[in-house]
This record gives C-alpha cells, sequence and structure tokens, in this order.
C-alpha cells in the first residue's frame, strides 16, 4: 500500500479489489483510487481530534442487553426449505466452493 494514508495508487485498488473479489475496470481503478483516497483522508482527519481528556468508550450512550429465553420452536421442514434452495446435496445448500482449499 501507498505510505500516504490519504492516497491510493491504482495497484493498491486493484489489489484491494482482488481481495474483494470484485471485477474493476482500468477507468474504474482510477476513479476508485481517488474516492477511496478522499474517503481515507477524511478518516484521518478524526486523529486530529482532541481527545486526551476523553475517557474510552465503546458507545455514546449506555446500553443494555436484552435477552429472551432460549426456546425451541417450530420450523419449517427441511424439504421445504430445500425445495426454495438454488441447490441441495445431501440435505443441505450446495453452495459454490470460493477457496482453493481442499474439503
Amino acid at each position: 500500500m501507498s505510505t500516504d494514508s490519504s492516497s491510493l495508487s491504482r495497484d493498491d485498488v486493484a489489489h484491494l479489489a482482488q481481495l474483494s473479489r470484485l471485477a474493476v475496470t482500468d477507468e474504474e481503478l482510477d476513479l476508485y483510487a481517488g474516492q477511496l483516497g478522499v474517503v481515507l483522508g477524511a478518516v484521518a482527519r478524526v486523529q486530529d481530534a482532541p481527545t486526551a481528556d476523553v475517557a474510552p468508550t465503546t458507545h455514546a450512550v449506555p446500553l443494555t442487553n436484552v435477552y429472551r429465553p432460549d426456546v425451541v420452536a417450530p420450523s419449517l421442514p427441511r424439504e421445504q426449505v430445500l425445495a426454495g434452495a438454488p441447490a441441495a446435496e445431501d440435505d443441505r445448500f450446495r453452495v459454490p466452493r470460493i477457496l482453493q482449499e481442499e474439503a
């Protein structure tokens, strides 16, 4: 990646697109490099905020978890669920392999 956190090269964007499994054109590489550079620049400005006297928090307002009892309830029959799937195998959803690893 580029050393300047607010600028991205075409190679940086191409690498990010590959990691994200996105197909982008040469024109999009130029466009996205500029747009992502602007976003990164805006995010970097957060570091300029005066936070020395601000206590660390996880949320701006207090949160309380709301739990419900974990109760077994009837669900759809397996055959009905799998009937709506694009592909099924061995009573399970069949999905395309995206990793090059052997099972």
